[in-house]
């Protein structure tokens, strides 16, 4: 038996059909599932002071997938600036942690999440503001950040 789910909403690249028991949905009114991710420095990306588990390539990788990124950290904004534009790497953001509950303000998305290493910052400012948390070995293994396929 075939059914539709209109107005579905599922992440880009999603097929168009499921199977559910014995039921076959098509998804007659495809959208997209809208996300953003805020990214630690220091003991999250590759380029901290420690360097952190997740690579300049796996953000590139979120970007690619038409995912909202930008750094929230205790570094300079124009530090954090400079880091994106030497790797090439557009953002959409750099604010200071305590200022996360902002950018949902600022963003119409879906789903938010910030990526860090500490519990008394990190972990702390991203639950007081709505984020979804991730560690950054947890983040270096989601499906988010990585290509297709990997």
């Amino acid at each position: 038996m075939d059914r539709c789910l209109l107005g579905a909403t599922i992440p880009s690249g999603a097929p168009h059909q499921i199977k559910i028991g014995f039921f076959n949905f098509h998804l007659c009114e495809r959208t997209r599932l809208s996300i953003l991710i805020s990214f630690d420095i220091d003991g999250t990306l590759e380029v901290g002071d420690p360097p952190g588990a997740v690579t300049m390539n796996m953000v590139r990788n979120a970007r690619a997938k038409g995912i909202v990124t930008g750094s929230c950290s205790d570094r300079p904004m124009s530090t954090q600036r400079s880091i994106w534009e030497e790797h090439g790497i557009e953002y959409d953001f750099v604010c200071y942690k305590h200022m996360l509950p902002d950018l949902k303000s600022k963003f119409d998305v879906d789903e938010f999440y910030h990526v860090g290493d500490r519990d008394d910052l990190d972990r702390k400012y991203a639950i007081r503001a709505g984020f979804g948390f991730f560690w950054p070995d947890e983040a270096a293994q989601n499906p988010l950040l990585l290509m297709d396929g990997s």
